[in-house]
């Protein structure tokens, strides 16, 4: 029995039994997995269907090819890390003046007598470009060349989970796609092996806000795009090994009978999700093979271990997942996002954030460094940074939200290294120069200009209307970038 008899008798009979299903398909199956070796294209649902993007041409000249981005989540205190302010310092412990706050929005410090406080940390002068970084981050300081650090980002949402969504988003709206998915869709994935978008999460030694798998979610886009989260400790992937007693043929053999019905069915309900179906279980089988490679660091030299700190690859610490990141940048990884839950320092700042910053400091450094030196970097976005930041107020022994200005940094990818990008008044409490705000819609138009797309061409329609990441909003930051 041929393929192509295969197919036909499944369409003439699509009621048939189990066991007459079983026994078509024992005769059968040895000619299909013959056929999919001469030529895996005669196969539907091989990845030959692997998407390629919407976009037929970049709108600009694209820099970066894959995006990791170092999500703080908690929201790291930007005047405790980047945003040096002596004025605050020697207000430290008097009343915050009234005339910045009157009809702001606050979060838990609403209606609370609000008192300044300045860092206790120390803030260095650092390389040749002279960025002031504070001391809690010894091995950033040591890239300070390499990185633009912008410290005029504001956002909308005050409350970590719709602000996660907001930095992710776009919009505190559920069900819309993250960035990673909107990437995905108009430029596609450069691995067929491992997904397009995988997201990766570390804690420190306190529980902290959860997040939620919304961030990562392909909203109203088909859910191939979908962020895939893999384990940080033991298996990435739940049950990537076959079952005792199936060996690999037979689970090839399997799923091209799968992919065949799905096919099938395709052809006959155009539905969308039936392709993601057909796509994502061809990914599925080759990830028994990929995600243990991936995972195997013993071709890591001692000396790379070192530079990221890593004790115990796979141990689940954002060190090791920052390796992980960088070996996953190699294969083609289009959208890599890790998670360290720890900075949400409502309390004891000054020592929660020494082991935030200890978790997080040269890992970030180290990543840098390493794809600089493998000539990685310049095509690879590095994004650090939380979903807001923290009040130049205390909040008894720590910082409550902070929405108005809040610092990250970026590198690689098209981005101008060693510069600073924006300014906050003498208190760090709001952002000062129009020209040089970014808005968190201006950051994902930024973002999606070094991969040369326009995004206000990065379209898809749901509902009767044309929705896009930035949504009617956003300018690109052209000065920001090289």
């Amino acid at each position: 029995m041929t393929p192509l008899d295969f197919k036909y008798i499944a369409e003439q009979k699509k009621d048939w039994s189990r066991r007459t299903f079983l026994g078509k398909m024992a005769q059968g199956v040895g000619a299909l997995a013959l056929g999919s070796l001469i030529n895996p294209r005669l196969i539907a649902g091989t990845s030959s269907d692997t998407w390629r993007g919407i976009l037929p041409s970049p709108q600009f000249l694209p820099k970066a090819k894959r995006v990791i981005h170092l999500c703080m989540a908690g929201g790291p205190s930007h005047l405790d890390l980047f945003d040096y302010k002596p004025m605050l310092k020697k207000l430290d412990g008097q009343p915050f003046p009234e005339s910045i706050t009157r009809g702001q929005q606050l979060a838990q410090l609403q209606n609370s007598k609000l008192i300044a406080r300045g860092t206790s940390f120390g803030f260095t002068r650092c390389g040749i470009s002279g960025q002031m970084i504070s001391d809690l981050l010894p091995n950033i300081q040591t890239i300070a060349d390499d990185i633009c650090v912008v410290r005029s980002l504001h956002t909308e949402q005050i409350n970590h989970d719709p602000a996660h969504a907001f930095m992710n988003t776009g919009s505190n709206v559920k069900g819309r796609p993250s960035m990673g998915s909107w990437l995905l869709y108009g430029l596609g994935s450069e691995t067929q092996n491992l997904p397009g978008y995988v997201v990766l999460m570390s804690t420190g030694p306190e529980a902290d806000q959860p997040v939620s798998a919304r961030q990562w979610s392909s909203g109203f886009l088909p859910s191939r795009f979908q962020g895939v989260q893999f384990q940080s400790k033991g298996s990435p992937v739940h049950y990537v090994g076959n079952p005792e007693g199936v060996c690999q043929s037979t689970q090839r053999q399997v799923i091209e009978e799968v992919q065949r019905l799905n096919s099938l069915q395709a052809d006959q309900s155009l539905d969308p999700e039936v392709q993601t179906r057909i796509t994502q279980y061809e990914l599925a089988f080759k990830m028994q093979t990929s995600v243990p490679e991936l995972t195997d660091m013993r071709d890591e030299s001692q000396a790379t271990l070192d530079l990221y700190g890593v004790k115990n690859a796979g141990d689940g610490s954002f060190a090791s997942n920052c390796l992980l990141a960088r070996r996953m940048a190699e294969r083609g990884v289009r959208f890599i996002q890790l998670y360290h839950r720890g900075w949400d320092h409502h309390d004891g700042l000054d020592n929660k954030l020494k082991v935030a910053a200890g978790h997080c400091d040269r890992a970030s450094a180290a990543l840098i460094k390493d794809l600089k030196q493998r000539g990685m970097l310049e095509d690879t976005l590095v994004l650090w940074g939380g979903e807001f930041g923290r009040t130049p107020m205390g909040q008894g022994s720590g910082r409550d939200h902070h929405i108005n200005a809040f610092s990250v940094w970026m590198a690689g990818g098209g981005i101008k290294p060693g510069i600073s990008w924006g300014s906050t008044d003498e208190l760090g409490y709001k952002y000062t120069d129009d020209e040089q705000a970014m808005h968190v819609h201006d950051l994902h138009a930024t973002m999606l200009a070094t991969f040369g797309i326009d995004h206000t061409k990065l379209i898809y329609r749901s509902q009767g209307r044309d929705f896009r990441l930035t949504d009617v909003q956003g300018k690109i930051a052209h000065g920001i970038l090289v």
